[in-house]
């Protein structure tokens, strides 16, 4: 499966003539995140050192070298937010999440935490984007309910 997967990746790179950046967002879309054994396989193949893909894959922020969560949590670091509190509604979601310090998905793989220097919302701050969903406002008490809310909707479809 995954050398069909990633023959899969390497013909469109071949037919479409694409480069390293477009393999690697190929990679990340098929896989979830730019697997190291998947690398190495395009290295082999294409005759390009794997250095050439951790260097683009570790200078661009969209790519991901672990696997992330079902649901990404992305919460604004930026001035207008940390002066309304964003480090403790961090502290909290990760308490809440239970990710291990250094980590920053869950060890059931359903939460991947990240912060962001700003998300542009500094008027609605302290700002939490879930899968895309941007809550504004938040307090320690909403980023708990946030959080819940995710786990009781992921509980729902098991």
């Amino acid at each position: 499966m995954f050398n069909k997967k990633c023959q899969g990746i390497l013909d469109k790179y071949h037919k479409e003539g694409g480069s390293v950046i477009s393999i690697l967002q190929d990679m990340q879309e098929e896989f979830g995140y730019v697997k190291e054994d998947a690398i190495n396989w395009f290295s082999e193949k294409l005759n390009i050192p794997a250095s050439n893909f951790f260097g683009v894959a570790t200078f661009y922020a969209q790519f991901h070298l672990k696997p992330r969560g079902k649901n990404i949590v992305t919460a604004c670091c930026g001035t207008a937010c940390h002066v309304k509190g964003s480090e403790a509604i961090i502290d909290r979601m990760r308490a809440d999440m239970a990710i291990a310090e250094g980590e920053d998905t869950t060890p059931d793989g359903q939460f991947t935490l990240e912060n962001v220097a700003c998300v542009g919302a500094c008027s609605i701050g302290p700002v939490v984007i879930v899968n895309k969903k941007v809550y504004g406002g938040v307090t320690l008490d909403k980023a708990s309910t946030i959080l819940k809310d995710y786990n009781d909707s992921n509980k729902d479809r098991k």
